[in-house]
């Protein structure tokens, strides 16, 4: 026998072995903000890449915010295309324990990377607050000021598509769990008592006499004659 749970799709994803849809598939919210995740993170990691760093040493204050801006950026951009993967496969992940863990490592991944990017933002604002144009390490002529900057905004701006992002995580795993619990423990409606109500009874209570009793007889007497 199937599992109706799995036949109206678990954690809101339709029935499992469908055809792939490229246009459902790029209409999911999680597909839109991962792709914008994704563009955000090229730019942060490619801005200070080619501006950040002059003859190897940050345009920045603090050279080890060039270092963290690259590094989460980069590492932003591996995870959304895996989680784009992902959400390509999901429609066909039959097993729902399967789909409970992709929920599961979405939403921790999420909002793990909501939290690198606010202190990302925070540490390179600093920087760049802190970064003296006189000092030896800032170099005017490569001009690093725009593409710094641009990497902050972006920086940014990825706080908001990933808070997003764990949003929708979290909401996709709660009616999983509601789909669960429902499925599980729901009583069935219209059930019908399996005791008929007694023959002859006109005041509508199924029950005129207790269950498996013996009506009480009288016993036949007959004295005894002498």
């Amino acid at each position: 026998m199937s599992n109706p749970q799995q036949e109206r799709g678990a954690y809101g994803a339709g029935k499992a072995g469908g055809a792939f849809d490229p246009l459902s598939y790029i209409k999911k919210p999680q597909v839109i903000l991962r792709l914008a995740s994704l563009i955000f993170s090229i730019v942060v990691f490619g801005c200070i890449s080619s501006r950040g760093y002059y003859v190897n040493q940050c345009q920045m204050n603090n050279s080890g915010a060039c270092g963290y801006g690259v590094g989460i950026g980069v590492l932003a951009f591996l995870i959304c295309i895996g989680f784009l993967v992902v959400d390509a496969m999901f429609e066909n992940l039959s097993s729902i324990q399967h789909r409970k863990y992709a929920v599961m490592a979405d939403m921790g991944v999420s909002g793990l990377w909501t939290f690198l990017w606010f202190v990302g933002f925070c540490f390179l604002t600093d920087a760049w607050r802190k970064t003296d144009v006189n000092a030896d390490y800032y170099n005017p002529k490569h001009n690093p000021q725009d593409n710094i900057q641009a990497a902050i905004a972006f920086a940014f701006f990825s706080i908001f598509t990933w808070a997003a992002t764990t949003f929708f995580a979290v909401r996709q795993y709660r009616m999983g769990a509601q789909d669960a619990f429902a499925s599980g423990y729901d009583p069935e409606p219209n059930v019908s008592s399996p005791y008929s109500s007694f023959p002859g009874s006109d005041t509508g209570d199924p029950y005129q006499q207790q269950p498996f009793s013996q009506p009480k007889e009288t016993p036949d007497f007959q004295p005894h004659t002498y």
